[in-house]
């Protein structure tokens, strides 16, 4: 069985470079499919890596009280869009005070800018540095580490004192690329700030770099940025994960007291919990999958057809070697069997260049994006599977016909 298989594996790649031309076609749509197919999935994964990774280092344990936008239909069925006020810093810290649930602790924060331009002593970046006021409790409910260094501590927080923690980038390609951070003096908005720690690398997200950022702390934030309608984020962190829904409950009605809505009033902010984030992103590459998984069987579709459409040509250009070999003695089956291999032959190398140019594309677009970049076994074992299925489909009808054939007929035909 395996001398034969072996045989007729030979007598389709003879075939194929008698039909070269037909052949290289085919293996291009066959492989334009599966680059579809895996380059889209490859990216998939991507997103869902570096997704997951940001999120899930929060752990399934943490919650935040957001400003978010609701909307409603008159009964006319025109649609009203309903805004909700943002948290100002008394509502943040109100909450705060009046929040205290069991093992949990609640960290405030906010965005001073994205635009700061940092000095230090005659080196200064491009206006392109995020500075975020926060406390203490900031870094470890937003599942950020200290790679050199520490964090704020209660002391730094309550008096005001004007130190930073900055991003890796500050230190792998930034100012502090060949000295210790750690006791540098920076230079934000005339402002000098002592280096107390460095972040742990967190990568892009969307393109904005996680690591071009700078934490100083609320107090020095909101006295050196001062501007209208500043939305703070709160953020709660519970110790243990079998209360994360009372506390939730609780925060949430501790939100509506500092809201000062009556009973019947809807809630005015939002509730986001770092668990039902995780869930949404699976949800959202899910459909992105389903997507390229469409994609790419449209496209595989039509090779599919172009490979059966090759396949029937060449039972017909080959008629009178059919009838050869079945006058030789060979069986519908072995005949049938012979074009099933060249069939399947295509389909497979059609199907190795396509995870190849996908797994490339992939690759260039998470290297283009600033993603980690992911080996897609899953995409690959689907392609292979997809192209073996193709394969399949398309070399049934051409060897059945072959194999069924008669002798003396095709011995005839010119």
């Amino acid at each position: 069985m395996i001398g034969l298989f072996r045989e007729n594996v030979k007598i389709a790649l003879g075939s194929i470079r008698t039909q070269l031309l037909r052949t290289v076609l085919t293996v291009i749509i066959i492989a334009i499919g599966i680059t579809s197919l895996v380059g889209i999935l490859t990216v998939v994964a991507a997103i869902d890596n570096n997704l997951n990774s940001s999120f899930a280092s929060m752990g399934s344990n943490t919650f935040n009280i957001n400003q978010y936008e609701n909307r409603n239909r008159r009964s006319g069925g025109d649609e009203v869009e309903k805004i909700n006020p943002i948290i100002s810093y008394f509502e943040a810290k109100r909450y705060k005070e009046l929040y205290n649930y069991p093992f949990t602790q609640t960290s405030l924060s906010f965005i001073a800018t994205s635009t700061a331009e940092v000095k230090y002593d005659n080196q200064k970046t491009d206006p392109e540095i995020t500075v975020i006021g926060v406390d203490e409790f900031y870094m470890p409910n937003s599942g950020l580490e200290a790679t050199q260094g520490r964090n704020f501590n209660s002391f730094d927080i309550s008096n005001n004192v004007y130190n930073c923690i900055v991003g890796s980038d500050f230190v792998s390609k930034g100012l502090f690329k060949d000295v210790n951070p750690i006791g540098k003096m920076l230079s934000i908005r005339g402002a000098k700030f002592k280096v107390i720690g460095v972040l742990k690398e967190r990568g892009s997200t969307f393109g904005n770099s996680q690591d071009l950022r700078v934490l100083i702390p609320i107090q020095v934030a909101r006295s050196l940025f001062s501007a209208p309608n500043i939305n703070y984020s709160v953020s709660s962190m519970i110790e243990k994960t079998e209360l994360l829904d009372d506390a939730v409950a609780n925060a949430t009605s501790t939100m509506r007291k500092v809201r000062k809505l009556n009973p019947i009033e809807e809630d005015n902010f939002g509730v986001s919990r770092s668990d039902d984030l995780i869930n949404r992103i699976a949800n959202l590459t899910g459909v992105l999958s389903i997507s390229a998984w469409v994609m790419g069987i449209i496209t595989i579709l039509g090779s599919s057809i172009a490979l059966m459409n090759i396949m029937v040509v060449s039972v017909t250009e080959r008629t009178r070697e059919i009838g050869v070999r079945k006058s030789l003695g060979a069986t519908k089956k072995t005949i049938a069997f012979q074009f099933f291999i060249e069939t399947l032959t295509i389909g497979q190398i059609g199907g190795l260049f396509g995870i190849v140019f996908g797994i490339l594309i992939g690759y260039l677009i998470c290297l283009a994006a600033g993603w980690d970049f992911v080996i897609p076994w899953g995409a690959i074992m689907a392609a292979f599977i997809t192209s073996f299925i193709v394969a399949i489909i398309s070399g049934s009808y051409p060897a059945i016909k072959a194999s069924q054939l008669d002798p003396i007929e095709a011995l005839r035909y010119e």
